[in-house]
């Protein structure tokens, strides 16, 4: 298991909720009771982006899966929050994490999403 990044909300999510939002902004969602696969397209496949189980969690190898958590959040009207605390967003096209310590720059939004799910390097 890598590291969990979580899709946080003010108000509990039902998953009938979920189903409806994502369709709209292009995410997929593949359903077995109660549990939820929710995927996103690049180059004619899909690619995992988070899981349903309860609450939606995602563990990304890669800045686009990132960028990704980061526009289903929005799309939930939702934040997305680290296993440390650490705090996901996009401010001006750029994403940033803020760990209470300091602010770091991952990089452009857009740059990203275009580049696809090409795996971080060991």
């Amino acid at each position: 298991m890598g590291y969990e990044l979580r899709v946080v909300r003010e108000s509990p999510l039902a998953f009938a909720e979920l189903a409806r939002a994502i369709a709209p902004a292009g995410f997929e969602l593949r359903n077995a009771e109660g549990y939820g696969q929710i995927g996103a397209r690049h180059g004619g496949t899909t690619h995992s982006v988070a899981r349903w189980q309860g609450r939606l969690i995602g563990e990304p190898g890669s800045d686009w899966q990132v960028a990704q958590l980061l526009r289903l959040s929005a799309v939930l009207g939702a934040r997305l929050v680290g296993e440390d605390g650490e705090v996901y967003a996009v401010r001006d096209g750029v994403i940033e994490v803020d760990s209470g310590g300091g602010i770091v720059e991952i990089g452009k939004f857009d740059e990203i999403i275009d580049a696809g799910p090409a795996a971080w390097s060991p």
